[in-house]
């Protein structure tokens, strides 16, 4: 019995059971997916590697070719020439709507930033399985990290779109203030869409072969070479309602607002601020659920 006092003192774990001693020193199952709230502290201790993994994704993306990050300012330029070439000369759109160039390059650039927010998010986990297995570390940071990179070249391509506009004639006013809160929900909209695709990617490769086509379509009913208050005059009242409530069609209509005073807030969709700001909780908080719901079974098979 002594013996048995003795060895206690000497250690004060003897006899606790492996639970018991789990909860002693903040030890948890490996592998295990943290709350919700542990899970974002998580997260945000890790923003310094989020932003400088997203810069020297941006930064070696166009090493190989000669011309380099010139292509940050080309890219944007060329995707607009070819579709006011084809929009707006051959098809005709631009009829009745003044400054098609900047209203058609405000349409492209934004609803790009959207298109590869999630195409990259829908690889974000299935392209980095090497990184995941190697490392611990929240893997909400790679679809917010590729979102982040696309808000980077974004922000380049405005000062590009800044340039037409005023070579167009448009004037500096006020309401290019309205930019800065228009990107910051259309960044959270887009990271809440690159996390939901990314869980789906992450188990459905495919999908990253078959998300072109899906956004294709939806670039076509998203307002970018037409006027929507010009086609929903000739929709059904529920036709119209659908169509004003897609999220990319109100993120490029309210860019246009604060960019050309020659579209007024009578041709923005109805209840256009609240519903930006809907989709984006919706989109990012539900997108940041659905991903952490599968936290512990990313890189695993």
């Amino acid at each position: 019995m002594y013996e048995q006092r003795a060895a206690s003192l000497a250690d004060p774990d003897a006899g606790l059971t492996p639970a018991q001693l789990a909860a002693k020193y903040g030890l948890t199952v490996s592998g295990r997916r943290p709350t919700l709230i542990g899970y974002t502290r998580q997260l945000w201790a890790r923003r310094h590697f989020i932003a400088a993994y997203a810069t020297a994704k941006l930064t070696v993306q166009y090493t190989s070719s000669k011309l380099g990050q010139i292509w940050q300012i080309l890219t944007p330029l060329l995707n607009a020439a070819v579709y006011f070439l084809i929009f707006g000369v051959i098809l005709g759109t631009s009829r009745g709507i003044p400054n098609f160039i900047p209203y058609l390059c405000t349409g492209i650039f934004i609803f790009n930033f959207t298109q590869q927010a999630v195409l990259s998010g829908t690889r974000s986990v299935a392209d980095n399985l090497g990184l995941i297995r190697a490392l611990h570390f929240p893997r909400a940071a790679l679809p917010l990290t590729v979102t982040l990179n696309q808000l980077q070249q974004l922000l380049v391509s405005m000062g590009v779109l800044g340039v037409i506009v005023l070579v167009s004639g448009v004037p500096l006013t006020a309401h290019w203030l309205l930019m800065v809160p228009v990107l910051l929900l259309q960044a959270v909209f887009n990271a809440g869409l690159a996390m939901f695709m990314g869980r789906i990617g992450a188990k459905t490769t495919d999908m990253a072969q078959l998300m072109p086509f899906l956004i294709r379509t939806w670039m076509y009913m998203s307002g970018v070479f037409w006027s929507v208050a010009t086609v929903s005059e000739k929709l059904p009242h529920w036709a119209s309602t659908v169509l004003e409530a897609n999220p990319a069609l109100i993120y490029i209509e309210l860019m246009r607002y604060a960019l050309i005073d020659t579209v007024p807030a009578s041709s923005l969709p109805h209840h256009v601020w609240p519903m930006a700001v809907a989709w984006a909780l919706i989109a990012g908080l539900g997108g940041y659920v659905f991903f952490w719901k599968a936290e512990q079974e990313y890189g695993r098979g």
